[in-house]
């Protein structure tokens, strides 16, 4: 819902601030008072192009600034974020700002955005309607949702298992017709990695194997020189001979430092020093024990074995990368030799697959397609009786709902939504021979109908009224004010019949001197309102039957709606 629009230096508006809030908000004024620049202040704020002309004149730059409170789950938030903008307490603040060059800028939350970002969220925001290309139901696509909504939750759950079904036979699908292709090339890839995959269940390489054969295998080459250098070490750390070795050397350098330690702390710290270093070597000459009784198994035949299985992972790596590479290539094979030749069987599986995902697919199309052509039936007849009681007797809204001769994502419909503009005219697509006030007097009847299912946000209608008066102009006030109830609508209107349905009213007043014109905004209530409807009904503000009649309207409102009055 939209709260608040600041507007600054943009047409004949020096500054304004255009309070709103829930239910209807008309917004009048005499003509060339600036109405339609609330209009154009939206559509910045909407992503819409903008026009340095429209800038007040002897202004470098125009501003519009807009507030909206939203729910918290709104996906605007979540489009927002990913912009790299924020919003706080489920408020979200755009700007935007148009220099005399040309220029043009916009903010989300006080970060620049790209402009487009505004249009990316607008119709999460704001449905305008007024001039054919403001349509919200003029592609195939937003047609066909609004059916598939006003057909209510049985139809939406059909709709969505449907599509389920649809991807599914589409995957089956492609996985049959690569199976089915490039036949060659897929048994020489297959061969190939039959071969692969023989030499490793052959071979079976391990993890770290390698590693440790080359180990192995060195030391079983260098087995004589390894002995004779670890005897020589261990000898040197701790002799079984008459002979000196480091292990006693320490404990005689201990033992002569224990009996006079006691007289300086230092001497102190070396015994302690040396009786660590004597466990350290002892351990060493130990190790080295150890490791020469490990020598002794080592035969030729050993070491022949592990040259003959370094031979075999080696020659894995030359052909299929290092080693690690090796082992993860022989874990993909097998799945990829599954894939290029499946077992027997395995093509008539998708086949019947493919088979069951159609007619299940099939079966719920025409269900879908029934559903439909009972919601737009209910949806003709809806909007029909709307077009009747808003001067367009005669008119009626034809939906069509045709087969494609196609499955589609959402089913095998296509779906038009067409006008007749009289008994036995041809029915032509929605904005096509319409003025601007039939088309926006066409967009209330069906949004009164689509609202009772699905209520969007915020309405804006401009030239809703247009062509109309009297009775019919009543019966339009009567249907915003039924639209308001569920959502926000905001009218730009010259009829007080219409006004007089309002929940708040707002007049665009302009003033003019010798040196600038500029126009301003201010909230209506009580007399001044009256004063507003009396001047939209005569012209003259002051008429003591227009005064009259205005609050007639009020009254007649106040009892249908609750509207102030």
């Amino acid at each position: 819902m939209i709260e608040e629009i600041l507007i600054r230096d943009l047409g004949v508006i020096r500054e304004a601030r255009l309070k709103f809030g829930k239910g209807l908000t008309v917004i009048t004024g005499e003509t060339g008072a600036g109405k339609t620049m609330v209009l154009s202040a939206l559509g910045l704020l909407l992503g819409e192009r903008a026009d340095s002309t429209a800038i007040r004149q002897g202004s470098q730059e125009a501003f519009v600034e807009g507030r909206w409170q939203l729910d918290e789950d709104s996906l605007v938030f979540t489009r927002v974020s990913e912009a790299g903008a924020t919003a706080s307490d489920n408020e979200l603040i755009l700007n935007r700002s148009v220099s005399s060059e040309g220029r043009s800028r916009a903010a989300v939350g006080g970060r620049s955005v790209p402009v487009s970002l505004l249009s990316e969220i607008s119709d999460m925001l704001v449905v305008v309607h007024g001039q054919s290309d403001q349509i919200r139901l003029k592609s195939s696509v937003a047609q066909r949702e609004a059916i598939d909504i006003f057909g209510g939750k049985e139809l939406e759950v059909k709709v969505g298992a449907y599509r389920q079904t649809f991807f599914a036979w589409k995957t089956a699908q492609e996985k049959l017709a690569a199976m089915r292709s490039n036949v060659a090339t897929r048994e020489a890839e297959a061969a190939a990695l039959r071969v692969a995959v023989e030499e490793f269940d052959r071979i079976d390489p391990q993890p770290g194997e390698l590693d440790e054969v080359v180990s192995k295998a060195a030391r079983l080459t260098h087995t004589e020189e390894l002995r004779q250098a670890v005897a020589k070490a261990h000898e040197a750390l701790s002799s079984e001979v008459d002979a000196p070795e480091a292990v006693g050397l320490v404990g005689q350098a201990r033992r002569a430092l224990e009996g006079v330690s006691q007289h300086d702390p230092v001497l102190a710290e070396q015994v302690e020093n040396l009786q660590r270093l004597g466990y350290e070597l002892v351990d060493a000459a130990a190790t080295l024990s150890g490791y020469l009784e490990s020598l002794e198994g080592g035969t030729a035949q050993e070491l022949e074995a592990l040259q003959q299985r370094r031979a075999e992972l080696t020659s894995l790596t030359r052909r299929y990368g290092n080693y690690e590479e090796v082992l993860e290539y022989r874990q993909t094979a097998q799945q990829k030799l599954f894939e290029l030749d499946p077992p027997a069987g395995a093509e008539q599986e998708l086949i019947d697959a493919v088979q069951k995902e159609f007619d299940d697919m099939e079966r719920m199309a025409r269900q879908i397609t029934g559903m439909r052509e009972s919601a737009a039936m209910r949806l003709e007849e809806e909007v029909t009786a709307e077009l009747g009681g808003l001067a367009m007797p005669g008119a009626s809204l034809v939906v069509s709902v045709a087969d494609s001769g196609d499955f589609m994502e959402f089913g095998r419909d296509n779906v038009s939504i067409l006008l007749s503009a009289y008994p036995g005219a041809e029915p032509r697509p929605l904005g096509k021979g319409a003025s601007g006030g039939e088309l926006s007097r066409i967009m209330l009847a069906i949004e009164v109908v689509l609202a009772k299912t699905h209520p969007v946000p915020t309405f804006i209608f401009d030239e809703v009224d247009a062509g109309v008066g009297g009775g019919a102009a009543i019966e339009v006030g009567r249907r915003l004010a039924t639209l308001a109830k569920d959502a926000q609508v905001i009218v730009v209107t010259h009829l007080a019949q219409v006004a007089a349905y309002a929940d708040r009213h707002l007049r665009v007043m302009k003033s003019s001197s010798a040196e600038y014109t500029a126009s301003d905004v201010v909230s209506l209530t009580g007399g001044d309102r009256i004063e507003e409807l009396a001047r939209m009904l005569s012209g003259l503000s002051d008429s003591g039957s227009a005064r009259v009649h205005a609050h007639e309207l009020l009254v007649r409102a106040s009892s249908e709606f609750g509207a102030p009055n």
